[in-house]
């Protein structure tokens, strides 16, 4: 009898479907960047949660946002890291994503932290506000990048012409540090994760400041460009700069697409949600993120399964 038992207790047993498991990746950038270490950071908190969730996650050094928005699309990658802006070409099938390259499937999961402007000037300038800069000799970053991009667009804001300018200078911007200590300009444009070694590096060699970019040419400007944000550059950040300083920005988003199963992003954002404050620590970056900011700055649709989580989170409503 027993042995019987037994055989239909196995039997039993063996009628019940296994669940596999759901194995994610991750596309982020350069191992020495920001991105790559974020999707470590969700990786490593959404591994933890595995045996609960099923779940298992692993990241890729990547080329980057284009590449990982491409790559999504081709159904090689669950998730990628993106700039705001790039993920909103994509979606819209505009710039590099024109045509056939256009990828309307994507979906934004979470806008994780600001790649802030940065208007870094010497503080014998006398520089302090953005209607300051006529006469004074700036440097915009390379043309067609995405510092000078975001300068011009500013510029356009306030109705200021690099004609205005004493010099417009087109150097890269890892010659700003330099530049602006061999007095060869007054100061220069960055975009960038804060805080940057670029900015300090200007510091302590140069008293500097950090212009606040804001105002109601601000306010307009973003409602004209949806994959732009405002953020804060915290005045922990640099030497010479103890005041918070607000400016505006792309955004680093967590991207997915509508082929990624509902139940798998829901857990995905849920974990970033649950463990926040543990997330913020894990980069510099973080500092000034808050839960509401993660919905900052999504210029393309959410995923069915992040909206799920927001709005457990009472975050969305």
């Amino acid at each position: 009898m027993k042995r019987k038992l037994a055989l239909l207790t196995l039997a039993g047993a063996l009628s019940v479907p296994m669940v596999a498991a759901e194995f994610i990746t991750i596309g982020t950038g350069s191992v020495t960047g920001t991105y790559y270490p974020t999707g470590g950071a969700i990786c490593q908190m959404v591994n933890k949660n595995k045996k609960e969730t099923n779940i298992r996650c692993s990241v890729e050094s990547t080329g980057g946002s284009v590449y990982n928005v491409n790559t999504i699309k081709a159904g090689e990658l669950d998730f990628g890291i993106s700039q705001s802006d790039t993920a909103y070409q994509a979606f819209k099938g505009e710039g590099k994503f024109q045509g056939a390259a256009a990828v309307p499937e994507l979906r934004s999961a979470i806008a994780i932290y600001p790649e802030l402007l940065a208007l870094v000037v010497s503080q014998k300038s006398g520089i302090k506000s953005i209607t300051d800069l006529k006469g004074k000799k700036i440097n915009l970053d390379s043309p067609g990048s995405g510092t000078h991009m975001t300068a011009d667009l500013v510029f356009e804001a306030f109705g200021i012409k690099a004609s205005d300018l004493a010099l417009a200078n087109e150097l890269k911007v890892s010659e700003g540090p330099t530049m602006l200590q061999d007095n060869h300009i007054d100061g220069y444009f960055f975009v960038a994760g804060h805080p940057t070694a670029n900015i300090k590096d200007a510091a302590n060699s140069v008293d500097i400041s950090i212009v606040p970019i804001d105002g109601p040419q601000i306010d307009v400007l973003l409602k004209k460009y949806p994959y732009y944000a405002k953020g804060i550059i915290s005045g922990s950040y640099y030497k010479g700069v103890p005041n918070d300083v607000p400016s505006i920005g792309v955004k680093a988003v967590l991207v997915t697409s509508t082929k990624v199963k509902d139940e798998v992003v829901y857990q995905v954002v849920k974990t970033i949600l649950d463990n926040f404050e543990k997330f913020k620590e894990l980069h510099p970056s973080y500092k000034t993120i808050t839960k509401e900011s993660l919905l900052e700055g999504l210029s393309i649709p959410q995923h069915p399964g992040a909206i799920r989580a927001f709005k457990e989170a009472g975050i969305l409503k």
